[in-house]
């Protein structure tokens, strides 16, 4: 459906050429500083503007509805808008009729009966990422003040309490197999010139997360990143640690030794037994090439029984895998939420 969490939990709404998307979260805990202004270096990475990324821009700026009084959360479900103006509904109106190829456009009109609106993808849209990564500057606020709370003057720590700096970061490794940077921008013309697109390989390290976190087994840490990742439109593939490679290894070179201070190395990706194990928890993500290109496709029109070619216009990513790295911090951070 379209809300994720038990306990930090939160529920998306809206479709990319609606008046407005947006979220609503409900388990936020009361008294952590929030402000409109919160949002903007977030939203910033996310946003349109660079080589390879969509022409449509719209002013992304966060209303909070409801869930803050005087610069601090209630405790009470937080609802965050955004306003949708910059959109271009004529592009997409015979998509009905003809699908294009890689979208949900046929799925979503089988599914819903044709009651699915079409019209810059919908609520399958990437501008629906909008909203998580919103949640995710909430729930990043959560992870410190848990793990490196602020004290009044006076307050103690409790006893045997740690302070921790949880930090979580992700970035693009690679653009269509390219890994180096400095070919991208080549590349992302070349590719645009053709009217085609690209994916791209994300990595993301969790640092300083402790023992203990992930439920097994249904809601093992793998799970739940696995889970909230996927739910990320264009995602292909995720691997923990070594991943797919530890099917060529030995268990003697893919094994974690134990130290002191924690694993020795991290072959499984900061996870033993779907629980963290004070290492590093690193994942890579694969991200697909844009659906929507300009170069001919052939196709099929289901409302003339007959197969044709297809050139879709509008505003659309070379490379939308430019834009999710901060989206995967969100989801990592809001699963972290949910699980303190």
């Amino acid at each position: 459906m379209d809300s994720f969490g038990q306990f930090f939990k939160l529920t998306i709404f809206g479709e990319s050429h609606g008046p407005a998307i947006g979220v609503t979260i409900d388990g936020v805990p009361e008294n952590i500083p929030l402000d409109e202004e919160d949002f903007a270096a977030d939203i910033a990475r996310r946003a349109p503007g660079r080589k390879g990324t969509t022409a449509r821009k719209e002013a992304d700026r966060p209303r909070i509805l409801s869930g803050t009084y005087e610069g601090y959360t209630t405790g009470s479900p937080l609802t965050i808008l955004f306003w949708n103006s910059n959109v271009e509904s004529q592009d997409y109106l015979k998509f009905d009729d003809v699908p294009r190829p890689g979208h949900a456009d046929m799925t979503a009109n089988v599914k819903f009966n044709f009651a699915n609106d079409p019209r810059g993808g919908g609520h399958f849209s990437g501008r629906l990422t909008l909203p998580v990564v919103a949640a995710g500057v909430v729930a990043k606020k959560i992870l410190k003040a848990h793990f490196d709370p602020e004290l009044e003057p006076g307050q103690e720590l409790p006893p045997g309490f740690e302070r921790r700096d949880v930090r979580i970061h992700a970035e693009l490794l690679e653009i269509g197999g390219e890994a180096d940077k400095s070919k991208w921008d080549e590349l992302l013309d070349k590719t645009g010139k053709a009217g085609d697109s690209l994916g791209g390989l994300i990595e993301c390290r969790v640092e300083g997360l402790p023992i203990g976190y992930g439920e097994p087994f249904w809601d093992s840490l793998e799970s739940l990143l696995s889970h909230a990742v996927f739910s990320i439109p264009g995602i292909r593939g995720i691997e923990f640690g070594d991943g797919f490679a530890a099917t060529r290894m030995r268990g003697s070179e893919h094994n974690d030794p134990w130290g002191p201070d924690g694993p020795r190395k991290n072959g499984a990706g900061g996870i033993n037994g779907g629980i963290s194990n004070g290492g590093p928890v690193i994942f890579r993500v694969a991200v697909k090439p844009t659906s929507s290109i300009a170069a001919p496709q052939t196709t099929w029109n289901f409302a003339t029984g007959r197969e044709e070619i297809l050139q879709i216009k509008g505003r659309h990513d070379v490379c939308f895998a430019l834009r999710v790295p901060v989206i995967v911090e969100a989801m990592t951070a809001i699963v972290l939420a949910d699980l303190i």
